[in-house]
């Protein structure tokens, strides 16, 4: 039999219904991924996901953008407390402090002498600078020297220094010293200003307490700056202060009986007080600020500054005790006295504003992003002065309040 001459090509396949042929392959299955994508919760939350991080990224862009020189640091770190973070912000700040603790012993790498000033001028060339004002003499009030907390003092420590004067006569005065005989390595700084020469004006913040009619910007303008002598920092988010912000007939939170007061009046004098005590509302306060409770009362220092530290002296960094903290108090002679410095206790801060003199203090600020004491030299050009950081190891730049700041403070003018 003759063999085909027909190509096997020209065989037709067997239909998909002929039951001799063999069923065409199955089309591939989509991959898993690509199921889940469609299936609608998916797309639910992937779309509340996706309005989550916009959301997420304008909110977190808005602090980061925001007016003034906070670091990026701080600002994440705020918006975190802000938005119910605070336990994540306290646990890396607790990682933090234990990779790198307050060093114990050794010695100060800065030095005891602000800008190289030399020690408080004495009551004769005081009056003598005085004889070239055309105002009444005062006679210039030179506090004792500070004795140093960690023993035999160094070169310098504990002397006063003069860094601001008013009518030719010191009215700022600064002392450096070692906080304790632990943290040896460390200096803090107190300030004592005299109240007859100089005036204090209250500032609000931009985040707190926040935008108000508060007839005071959030910041030193240019047109603010003839006779300015010093800014410090304020005290707690109003909401963790356990008391309230007053200024110009405006308040945020509640003015709070018991609770530390910084008082501002209409003369420019302030005064610190136990709410309700020794101060009160009356018709010459123009501002107070308050902060928890009074770490110096009638001359003494309360015992339980040492107790409860994290919950009733604020949450520090991992709750520690000795961080950067800052306080103000007044003395039996009227001075207004701040103290600030590194590695400081709710403890060592009071004592230090006592052996000052204080006969009332409150704390103010704790941790390094809100520590603040500038002072301003006038130069060639009294209407434009120029900062500088009373510690150069503060956090905050020396004009820190030229520019709109997220938190209060005080500006110190000359009378």
């Amino acid at each position: 039999m003759a063999s085909s001459t027909e190509p096997e090509t020209d065989q037709q396949p067997a239909s998909a219904t002929d039951p001799g042929g063999a069923p065409p392959p199955a089309p591939p299955r989509p991959g898993l991924l690509r199921r889940l994508l469609h299936r609608r919760p998916v797309q639910v939350v992937l779309s509340l996901f996706l309005v989550f991080l916009t959301w997420l990224g304008f909110s977190i862009g808005g602090a980061l953008l925001a007016p003034g020189n906070d670091s990026d640091v701080a600002r994440v770190a705020e918006w975190a407390r802000d938005h119910h973070l605070g336990p994540v912000v306290t646990g890396l700040e607790a990682a933090q402090y234990k990779m790198d603790p307050p060093k114990v012993g050794g010695r100060p790498t800065i030095a005891l002498t602000p800008g190289g000033l030399p020690p408080i001028a004495s009551s004769a060339v005081a009056s003598a600078e005085n004889k070239h004002s055309d105002a009444p003499a005062l006679a210039p009030i030179n506090p004792a020297p500070l004795v140093s907390p960690a023993g035999d003092p160094l070169p310098g420590e504990g002397a006063w220094h003069v860094i601001g004067s008013s009518r030719g006569i010191p009215s700022v005065l600064s002392a450096m010293l070692r906080p304790d005989s632990e943290h040896t390595s460390y200096l803090a700084a107190v300030v004592s200003m005299d109240q007859r020469l100089t005036r204090f004006q209250l500032h609000p913040g931009t985040d707190d307490p926040g935008p108000d009619n508060w007839g005071v910007p959030p910041n030193i303008p240019a047109d603010a700056r003839a006779g300015l002598l010093a800014s410090f920092n304020g005290g707690f988010k109003v909401a963790e202060a356990q008391g309230g912000f007053y200024l110009n007939g405006v308040t945020h939170g509640t003015l709070r009986d018991g609770a530390g007061s910084l008082v501002f009046y209409k003369d420019g004098h302030t005064a610190v007080g136990s709410w309700g005590d020794e101060v009160s509302m009356t018709p010459d306060v123009v501002g107070v600020r308050q902060n928890l409770r009074l770490i110096v009362d009638h001359g003494t220092v309360p015992e339980d500054v040492d107790h409860n530290v994290e919950s009733g002296w604020g949450l520090t960094i991992g709750g520690k005790f000795f961080v950067w903290r800052s306080g103000v108090g007044v003395t039996e002679d009227g001075r207004l006295v701040y103290a600030y410095g590194p590695a400081l206790s709710v403890r060592t801060l009071a004592d230090l504003l006592h052996q000052a003199g204080c006969v009332q203090a409150m704390q103010l600020d704790i941790n390094p992003a809100w520590m603040s004491y500038n002072y301003y030299q006038s130069g060639s050009d009294p209407a434009n002065p120029v900062p500088t950081k009373l510690l150069p190891d503060q956090e905050r730049p020396a004009d820190r309040y030229f520019e709109p700041t997220s938190r209060d403070f005080t500006a110190v003018y000359a009378r």
